[in-house]
């Protein structure tokens, strides 16, 4: 995962300082030091390191952190502050400008997951802001880029302009012009990559921008790339003005060095990272929840979005209905386990939680086969079945798994799980009527 190889570093570093109790200068002086080594060997900028550690020795060096009870304590503080203010300080707002529909012009090397990238954008757009957005195609390179634009875009309900392999800045003012016809709010701009940067590319973007006047200039990069990432930023950026980043491929990266390089070398903010695969997973990005989790501080705010966006309220507030009166069904322990599935890993969401050990978790994940079989039991019940599990004898057990092409150990062993989560939720409603709530879990 991102930052997985500093971030142990540093939560090594910073143990030693905090077991030594007092602190001195040369203590300081070694840490940086490691720091120092830590943050290149996580292919950050050269000149971004030298700056940084830098920084953080002139802070850590004054009698208020010397001089304190907990040194340790103030120097991992003062690092947090520091990392923060190095990836931008705060969250930068998408902005979309005041013409009507607003333009997003989506750039990157062949590679990136560009493409993809643009239906990810399109769907949190109209998630988060209930704006409707038009995926617009004008990368009439690279063999299928339209198409696999088209995919993308009927996977997530998104429309998509295209008009074959004309010349894509005419393509792209046909999609503005489409999009106030359809009285859609949002146009993103898909143009095409290279496998390097050329004169050729950057005047087509050029001439791009020029012709729609974009509100964003995104460029999309590889974050597993490492300081080529940040190469690649600083001269999209001399040639088309960049008004932000979206680094991709940041669950795959154990460095992470491009996140920590890429502000301070643009100037240029980091709006966005791509963390997975599926379609969904694309998050605004937040410095100082970052520099949390790079330190081990846990990203509570995340976990907390990320279970808001899993579980809809409404049926929260029904399943903690459903604990009370003991009628948890086995269509609602479903329901459950893909809402929890969608979260991500639990290593993720370990390394959520402030003081969990996420390393136990390592490699941790939902198993995507074990699910379809689960779900494949469930629905190879009859309602009645779902609803009354109790009534599940052990010729039902068997008609069951030969439904679902499972085995009667595999119906037994989820009947298993079934009632234990049954019983612990009973156990949780049980303290809450007598008012006992503490110990519990998240609240409960």
């Amino acid at each position: 995962m991102a930052f997985e190889g500093v971030s142990q570093k540093l939560q090594a570093i910073f143990k030693k300082l905090n077991a030594r109790g007092k602190l001195n200068e040369n203590d300081v002086k070694e840490a940086m030091r490691e720091i120092k080594l830590a943050l290149l060997e996580a292919d950050v900028n050269f000149l971004v390191v030298k700056q940084f550690v830098k920084t953080v020795s002139e802070r850590a060096v004054g009698s208020e952190v010397l001089e304190s009870l907990t040194p340790g304590q103030q120097v991992v503080k003062i690092v947090n502050e520091e990392l923060t203010r190095l990836m931008g300080g705060e969250n930068a707002k998408l902005e979309f400008g005041t013409s009507k529909p607003a333009v997003i012009l989506m750039a990157g090397l062949q590679g990136a997951g560009k493409t993809t990238m643009c239906g990810k954008l399109g769907a949190y757009i109209k998630k988060q802001y209930g704006k409707q957005p038009l995926l617009a195609a004008c990368d009439i390179y690279r063999p299928a880029a339209i198409k696999q634009l088209q995919v993308v875009g009927e996977k997530l309900d998104l429309p998509v302009y295209e008009h074959g392999t004309q010349d894509p800045v005419l393509t792209a003012k046909e999609a503005v012009e489409e999009a106030k016809r359809r009285f859609l709010d949002v146009v993103i701009v898909d143009t095409a990559g290279r496998l390097h940067i050329d004169a050729d590319m950057m005047d087509e973007l050029k001439r791009i921008r020029d012709a729609i006047d974009p509100a964003e200039i995104l460029l999309v990069v590889d974050a597993m790339t490492g300081q080529d990432a940040v190469n690649v930023a600083k001269n999209f950026h001399e040639t088309i003005a960049l008004t932000g980043v979206i680094l991709t491929k940041l669950d795959g990266d154990t460095r992470g060095g491009a996140a920590l390089s890429v502000r301070q070398v643009t100037g240029k903010p980091i709006k966005f990272s791509g963390t997975g695969e599926k379609l969904t997973d694309i998050e605004p990005f937040y410095p100082d929840r970052m520099a949390s989790r790079i330190l081990g501080m846990g990203d509570v705010m995340t976990l907390i979005e990320k279970a808001q966006t899993a579980f809809d309220e409404k049926k929260a507030a029904e399943m903690a209905e459903k604990m009370k009166t003991n009628a948890f069904t086995l269509d609602d322990f479903l329901e459950q386990m893909e809402q929890v599935s969608s979260m991500g890993s639990m290593e993720d969401i370990m390394k959520m939680i402030p003081g969990m050990d996420a390393g136990k978790m390592k490699g941790a994940k939902i198993d995507e086969k074990q699910m379809a079989r689960t779900k494949a039991i469930i629905q190879s019940m009859t309602k009645q079945e779902r609803a009354n599990p109790e009534i599940l004898n052990a010729s039902r057990r068997k008609r069951i798994a030969r439904g679902s092409g499972t085995s009667i150990q595999e119906v037994n062993r989820l009947m298993n799980q079934f009632n234990a989560s049954r019983q612990m939720m009973k156990q949780m409603t049980g303290r809450m009527k007598k008012g006992r709530r503490g110990g519990m879990p998240f609240g409960f």
